[in-house]
């Protein structure tokens, strides 16, 4: 898939422009899981525009920066997930439900009072839209089905786990359209497998495969602990790892840096995996040298061909400034690294 050692990319996000989303808004509230149009700062009816020139914008950062894979940016998004979770059939948004999210806040979610259906196809436009704009590797992120489902009140199904399985039969014909348009990674986001890890060993990898069976591409699962900004103490270990080796996907997202993780967790597995080598916490960019230390530590533990260079989360919160200073870091880093092993 690669034709270079280390190669560099997002983990999703990028920080939304200032014109475009009320910062003070975003940073004072739990992302959102159900729709919050009081994010944005443009009138509806010119926001599809907007939401195109920004992500641009952040498609030009990241090939300016070095990046080798290139995402959308999440640009066009309340939170990583809502998007796709309030444009299904089956779900009551006039009259939400609550549930205690990962860091013990209540928070409105999407309400299950129906079988869960598209109505429309929800990524195919954002995802030409990504492969038109670069003739780059491209990635796009969807929410996976375990988190999804973590995220809603059941009020239809008969367990949690058929409402999951419902949610990996749309995920899974989403991540067809996005292949489709000839985007060259997808993404599941399953942070809440790493929240809820003994309800995530029930089920979680089989909605995962459910949701990628027959898909013919390259595909990734994001873990991590939660936003920086959000999330400040982060556990040193994940309790839900190891049993990803029997998913569907070809890589794993993990972060690293921020909770120094000891990375003789993947020991020997056989997935590739996103090292998280940026600490979105820290208010300075790492050096060069200090993210090819946590790649050479990575290559003591699996190959260098496994190894995909990435921030810790996403960089949503982040001030561009600072992530485009801590980008850069990650591409001469993974330079310095892959010089070595090249």
């Amino acid at each position: 898939m690669y034709d270079k050692l280390f190669p560099t990319t997002l983990v999703g996000s990028y920080p939304q422009p200032a014109w475009l989303v009320d910062h003070s808004k975003l940073r004072g509230k739990t992302p959102p899981r159900v729709r919050d149009m009081s994010l944005w700062k443009v009138d509806e009816a010119d926001l599809v525009e907007a939401q195109d020139a920004a992500t641009l914008a952040a498609v030009q950062d990241q090939e300016d920066v070095g990046l080798d894979i290139v995402t959308d940016g999440e640009i066009r998004r309340e939170s990583y997930s809502n998007h796709l979770a309030t444009a299904l059939d089956g779900v009551d948004l006039l009259v939400p439900g609550t549930r205690t999210d990962r860091t013990g806040r209540t928070i409105e979610v999407p309400r299950v009072t129906g079988p869960i259906a598209r109505r429309e196809k929800v990524m195919a436009r954002d995802a030409a839209f990504l492969r038109k704009a670069t003739k780059r590797l491209t990635k796009m992120t969807l929410p996976g089905p375990f988190t999804m489902t973590m995220q809603a009140n059941n009020e239809y199904y008969d367990d949690e786990e058929a409402l999951a399985m419902a949610y990996a039969d749309v995920i899974r014909e989403e991540v067809a359209d996005v292949f489709a348009a000839g985007i060259d990674i997808v993404q599941l986001d399953e942070p809440y497998m790493q929240a809820n890890p003994e309800k995530a060993k029930q089920f979680a990898v089989k909605a995962i495969n459910r949701a990628l069976e027959g898909v013919k591409g390259r595909t990734a699962i994001h873990m991590c602990f939660g936003y920086a900004y959000i999330v400040e103490d982060k556990p040193a270990g994940y309790a839900f790892l190891r049993e990803l080796e029997d998913c569907a996907a070809d890589e794993i997202s993990i972060e690293v840096a921020q909770p120094k993780l000891d990375l003789s967790i993947i020991d020997g597995m056989k997935k590739s995996f996103l090292i998280g080598t940026l600490d979105l916490a820290r208010k300075d960019a790492e050096s060069a040298d200090e993210v090819a230390a946590t790649l050479r530590t990575a290559a003591q533990h699996i190959t260098p061909k496994q190894i995909i260079a990435a921030p810790d989360c996403g960089l949503k919160y982040v001030p561009r400034e600072l992530g485009l200073a801590k980008l850069a870091a990650l591409v001469d880093g993974a330079a310095r690294v892959r010089a070595e092993f090249g």
